[in-house]
Protein backbone atom coordinates (compact mmCIF):
# COMPACT_ATOMS: atom_id res chain seq x y z
CA UNK A 1 0.00 0.00 0.00
CA UNK A 2 2.86 2.38 0.77
CA UNK A 3 4.28 1.90 -2.72
CA UNK A 4 0.85 2.58 -4.25
CA UNK A 5 0.42 5.76 -2.22
CA UNK A 6 3.84 6.98 -3.26
CA UNK A 7 3.02 6.26 -6.93
CA UNK A 8 -0.26 8.19 -6.69
CA UNK A 9 1.45 11.14 -5.04
CA UNK A 10 4.13 11.14 -7.73
CA UNK A 11 1.48 11.12 -10.49
CA UNK A 12 -0.44 13.93 -8.80
CA UNK A 13 2.69 16.06 -8.47
CA UNK A 14 3.63 15.39 -12.09
CA UNK A 15 0.17 16.35 -13.31
CA UNK A 16 0.14 19.49 -11.19
CA UNK A 17 3.54 20.60 -12.40
CA UNK A 18 2.51 19.98 -16.02
CA UNK A 19 -0.66 22.02 -15.58
CA UNK A 20 1.36 24.91 -14.13
CA UNK A 21 4.26 24.96 -16.56
CA UNK A 22 2.78 23.52 -19.77
CA UNK A 23 2.00 26.08 -22.51
CA UNK A 24 -1.65 27.09 -22.77
CA UNK A 25 -3.67 25.90 -25.73
CA UNK A 26 -4.16 28.23 -28.71
CA UNK A 27 -7.81 28.76 -27.83
CA UNK A 28 -6.93 29.74 -24.28
CA UNK A 29 -4.15 32.05 -25.51
CA UNK A 30 -6.50 33.73 -28.00
CA UNK A 31 -9.15 34.17 -25.32
CA UNK A 32 -6.63 35.70 -22.94
CA UNK A 33 -5.30 38.06 -25.62
CA UNK A 34 -8.84 39.12 -26.53
CA UNK A 35 -9.67 39.78 -22.88
CA UNK A 36 -6.55 41.91 -22.49
CA UNK A 37 -7.38 43.83 -25.68
CA UNK A 38 -10.88 44.55 -24.38
CA UNK A 39 -9.51 45.78 -21.06
CA UNK A 40 -6.99 48.08 -22.74
CA UNK A 41 -9.63 49.27 -25.22
CA UNK A 42 -11.95 50.14 -22.35
CA UNK A 43 -9.24 52.32 -20.81
CA UNK A 44 -8.66 54.12 -24.12
CA UNK A 45 -12.41 54.50 -24.60
CA UNK A 46 -12.86 56.05 -21.15
CA UNK A 47 -10.25 58.71 -21.94
CA UNK A 48 -10.97 59.55 -25.58
CA UNK A 49 -14.56 58.53 -26.35
CA UNK A 50 -16.74 58.32 -23.24
CA UNK A 51 -17.34 62.07 -23.01
CA UNK A 52 -19.50 61.90 -26.15
CA UNK A 53 -20.57 58.24 -26.38
CA UNK A 54 -21.11 57.53 -22.69
CA UNK A 55 -19.06 55.45 -20.27
CA UNK A 56 -20.60 52.23 -21.55
CA UNK A 57 -20.99 53.28 -25.18
CA UNK A 58 -24.72 53.81 -24.69
CA UNK A 59 -24.61 57.21 -26.37
CA UNK A 60 -25.40 60.75 -25.20
CA UNK A 61 -26.81 63.93 -26.68
CA UNK A 62 -23.34 64.57 -28.14
CA UNK A 63 -22.74 61.15 -29.70
CA UNK A 64 -24.68 58.09 -30.86
CA UNK A 65 -24.79 54.72 -29.17
CA UNK A 66 -21.99 52.34 -30.16
CA UNK A 67 -23.74 49.18 -29.03
CA UNK A 68 -23.90 46.87 -32.04
CA UNK A 69 -21.84 48.99 -34.47
CA UNK A 70 -19.10 46.36 -34.52
CA UNK A 71 -15.34 46.54 -34.85
CA UNK A 72 -15.50 47.58 -38.53
CA UNK A 73 -17.12 50.92 -37.64
CA UNK A 74 -14.41 51.67 -35.08
CA UNK A 75 -11.60 50.68 -37.44
CA UNK A 76 -13.05 52.97 -40.12
CA UNK A 77 -13.90 56.00 -37.99
CA UNK A 78 -10.73 55.98 -35.87
CA UNK A 79 -8.48 54.62 -38.63
CA UNK A 80 -9.35 57.55 -40.91
CA UNK A 81 -9.01 60.16 -38.16
CA UNK A 82 -12.68 61.07 -38.17
CA UNK A 83 -12.90 60.03 -34.54
CA UNK A 84 -12.36 61.45 -32.04
CA UNK A 85 -14.23 64.36 -33.63
CA UNK A 86 -12.42 67.67 -33.65
CA UNK A 87 -15.60 69.71 -33.38
CA UNK A 88 -19.34 69.22 -33.98
CA UNK A 89 -20.67 69.98 -37.43
CA UNK A 90 -22.79 68.79 -40.32
CA UNK A 91 -20.20 66.14 -41.10
CA UNK A 92 -16.96 64.97 -39.49
CA UNK A 93 -14.11 65.18 -42.04
CA UNK A 94 -11.14 62.90 -42.44
CA UNK A 95 -8.04 64.11 -40.59
CA UNK A 96 -4.74 62.92 -39.13
CA UNK A 97 -4.97 59.63 -37.22
CA UNK A 98 -3.99 60.05 -33.56
CA UNK A 99 -4.09 56.39 -32.45
CA UNK A 100 -1.74 53.60 -33.46
CA UNK A 101 -3.19 50.57 -35.23
CA UNK A 102 -2.67 48.50 -32.08
CA UNK A 103 -4.72 51.01 -30.07
CA UNK A 104 -7.39 51.08 -32.77
CA UNK A 105 -7.60 47.28 -32.57
CA UNK A 106 -8.03 47.51 -28.80
CA UNK A 107 -10.79 50.13 -29.11
CA UNK A 108 -12.48 47.96 -31.74
CA UNK A 109 -12.28 44.92 -29.45
CA UNK A 110 -13.94 46.82 -26.60
CA UNK A 111 -16.74 48.30 -28.74
CA UNK A 112 -17.31 44.90 -30.36
CA UNK A 113 -17.78 43.41 -26.88
CA UNK A 114 -20.72 45.78 -26.28
CA UNK A 115 -22.80 44.10 -28.99
CA UNK A 116 -22.41 42.08 -32.17
CA UNK A 117 -21.83 44.04 -35.38
CA UNK A 118 -19.81 44.02 -38.63
CA UNK A 119 -16.25 42.85 -38.09
CA UNK A 120 -13.05 44.20 -39.64
CA UNK A 121 -12.68 42.57 -43.08
CA UNK A 122 -9.72 40.42 -44.02
CA UNK A 123 -7.43 41.13 -46.97
CA UNK A 124 -9.01 38.22 -48.80
CA UNK A 125 -12.36 40.05 -48.69
CA UNK A 126 -11.24 43.40 -50.09
CA UNK A 127 -8.14 42.37 -52.07
CA UNK A 128 -8.04 42.49 -55.90
CA UNK A 129 -7.78 38.73 -56.45
CA UNK A 130 -10.82 37.43 -58.30
CA UNK A 131 -12.44 40.86 -58.71
CA UNK A 132 -14.41 41.90 -61.81
CA UNK A 133 -13.56 45.55 -62.57
CA UNK A 134 -16.28 45.94 -65.23
CA UNK A 135 -18.94 44.58 -62.86
CA UNK A 136 -17.60 46.86 -60.14
CA UNK A 137 -18.00 49.89 -62.41
CA UNK A 138 -21.58 48.91 -63.15
CA UNK A 139 -22.36 48.48 -59.45
CA UNK A 140 -20.66 51.76 -58.54
CA UNK A 141 -22.56 53.77 -61.16
CA UNK A 142 -25.83 52.22 -59.98
CA UNK A 143 -25.38 52.55 -56.22
CA UNK A 144 -22.68 55.15 -55.52
CA UNK A 145 -22.25 57.63 -58.39
CA UNK A 146 -25.26 59.72 -57.33
CA UNK A 147 -23.17 61.07 -54.44
CA UNK A 148 -19.53 60.19 -55.17
CA UNK A 149 -19.72 60.90 -58.94
CA UNK A 150 -18.69 58.53 -61.68
CA UNK A 151 -15.10 57.78 -60.64
CA UNK A 152 -15.39 58.56 -56.93
CA UNK A 153 -14.28 62.20 -56.98
CA UNK A 154 -16.92 63.15 -54.41
CA UNK A 155 -19.49 65.90 -54.42
CA UNK A 156 -21.65 68.25 -52.38
CA UNK A 157 -24.82 67.17 -50.59
CA UNK A 158 -27.46 69.15 -48.70
CA UNK A 159 -27.11 71.15 -45.44
CA UNK A 160 -23.32 71.34 -45.51
CA UNK A 161 -22.78 67.61 -46.00
CA UNK A 162 -20.64 66.07 -48.72
CA UNK A 163 -19.60 62.77 -50.28
CA UNK A 164 -15.80 62.49 -49.87
CA UNK A 165 -13.28 61.89 -52.61
CA UNK A 166 -12.47 58.16 -52.72
CA UNK A 167 -9.10 58.39 -54.46
CA UNK A 168 -6.31 57.32 -52.16
CA UNK A 169 -8.66 55.72 -49.60
CA UNK A 170 -7.44 52.35 -48.34
CA UNK A 171 -9.43 49.40 -49.77
CA UNK A 172 -10.12 48.15 -46.23
CA UNK A 173 -11.75 51.46 -45.29
CA UNK A 174 -13.88 51.50 -48.45
CA UNK A 175 -15.11 48.00 -47.59
CA UNK A 176 -15.84 49.05 -43.99
CA UNK A 177 -17.74 52.12 -45.18
CA UNK A 178 -19.97 49.93 -47.33
CA UNK A 179 -20.51 47.59 -44.38
CA UNK A 180 -21.31 50.22 -41.77
CA UNK A 181 -22.73 53.23 -43.64
CA UNK A 182 -20.87 56.05 -41.86
CA UNK A 183 -22.58 59.43 -41.38
CA UNK A 184 -24.74 60.17 -44.47
CA UNK A 185 -23.89 57.01 -46.39
CA UNK A 186 -26.35 54.10 -46.49
CA UNK A 187 -25.03 50.72 -45.36
CA UNK A 188 -24.69 47.78 -47.75
CA UNK A 189 -24.65 44.59 -45.64
CA UNK A 190 -23.88 41.26 -47.26
CA UNK A 191 -27.61 40.59 -47.61
CA UNK A 192 -27.86 43.68 -49.86
CA UNK A 193 -24.44 43.69 -51.52
CA UNK A 194 -22.37 40.53 -51.40
CA UNK A 195 -18.71 40.36 -50.43
CA UNK A 196 -17.84 39.74 -54.08
CA UNK A 197 -19.79 42.85 -55.14
CA UNK A 198 -17.86 44.96 -52.62
CA UNK A 199 -14.59 43.49 -53.89
CA UNK A 200 -15.59 44.36 -57.48
CA UNK A 201 -16.38 47.99 -56.56
CA UNK A 202 -13.06 48.41 -54.76
CA UNK A 203 -11.21 46.98 -57.78
CA UNK A 204 -13.03 49.45 -60.05
CA UNK A 205 -12.07 52.42 -57.85
CA UNK A 206 -8.46 51.27 -57.78
CA UNK A 207 -8.50 50.98 -61.57
CA UNK A 208 -9.90 54.45 -62.28
CA UNK A 209 -7.98 56.26 -59.53
CA UNK A 210 -4.63 54.51 -59.72
CA UNK A 211 -1.39 56.47 -59.91
CA UNK A 212 -0.75 55.50 -63.53
CA UNK A 213 -4.32 55.77 -64.75
CA UNK A 214 -4.91 58.06 -67.73
CA UNK A 215 -8.32 59.22 -68.91
CA UNK A 216 -9.02 57.44 -72.24
CA UNK A 217 -11.22 60.34 -73.37
CA UNK A 218 -8.60 63.04 -72.89
CA UNK A 219 -9.10 65.82 -70.32
CA UNK A 220 -11.28 64.35 -67.55
CA UNK A 221 -12.74 67.71 -66.37
CA UNK A 222 -12.57 66.68 -62.74
CA UNK A 223 -14.08 63.26 -63.29
CA UNK A 224 -17.54 64.56 -62.38
CA UNK A 225 -19.37 62.77 -65.19
CA UNK A 226 -21.44 63.80 -68.24
CA UNK A 227 -22.97 66.90 -66.63
CA UNK A 228 -19.68 68.78 -66.38
CA UNK A 229 -18.54 67.46 -69.76
CA UNK A 230 -21.81 68.47 -71.41
CA UNK A 231 -21.69 71.90 -69.79
CA UNK A 232 -18.15 72.35 -71.11
CA UNK A 233 -19.32 71.44 -74.61
CA UNK A 234 -22.25 73.85 -74.50
CA UNK A 235 -20.32 76.82 -73.09
CA UNK A 236 -17.01 76.53 -74.93
CA UNK A 237 -18.06 74.52 -77.97
CA UNK A 238 -21.19 76.52 -78.74
CA UNK A 239 -19.40 79.74 -77.76
CA UNK A 240 -16.65 79.01 -80.26
CA UNK A 241 -19.22 78.34 -83.00
CA UNK A 242 -20.97 81.65 -82.26
CA UNK A 243 -17.65 83.48 -82.35
CA UNK A 244 -16.81 81.90 -85.73
CA UNK A 245 -20.28 82.81 -87.08
CA UNK A 246 -19.88 86.44 -85.96
CA UNK A 247 -16.42 86.60 -87.54
CA UNK A 248 -17.69 85.15 -90.84
CA UNK A 249 -20.62 87.57 -90.87
CA UNK A 250 -18.34 90.52 -90.18
CA UNK A 251 -15.94 89.48 -92.97
CA UNK A 252 -18.83 89.00 -95.38
CA UNK A 253 -20.30 92.43 -94.61
CA UNK A 254 -16.89 94.06 -95.02
CA UNK A 255 -16.38 92.31 -98.37
CA UNK A 256 -19.75 93.56 -99.68
CA UNK A 257 -18.94 97.15 -98.74
CA UNK A 258 -15.63 96.90 -100.58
Amino acid sequence: MAALVVLLLALACTGGLYAVFAPASKAQADETAQSLAIDEGKKLFSVGCASCHGTGGQGTSDGPSLVGVGSAAVDFQVGTGRMPAQQPGAQVPKKKVIYTQAEIDQLAAYVSSLGAGPSVPTKAEYGPDGADIAKGGELFRTNCAQCHNFVGKGGALTHGKFAPDLSGVAPKHIYEAMQTGPQNMPSFPDTTMTQQNKKDIIAYLNAVNGDNTESPGGLELGGLGPVSEGLFAWIFGLGALIAVAVWVAARTAKAKKS
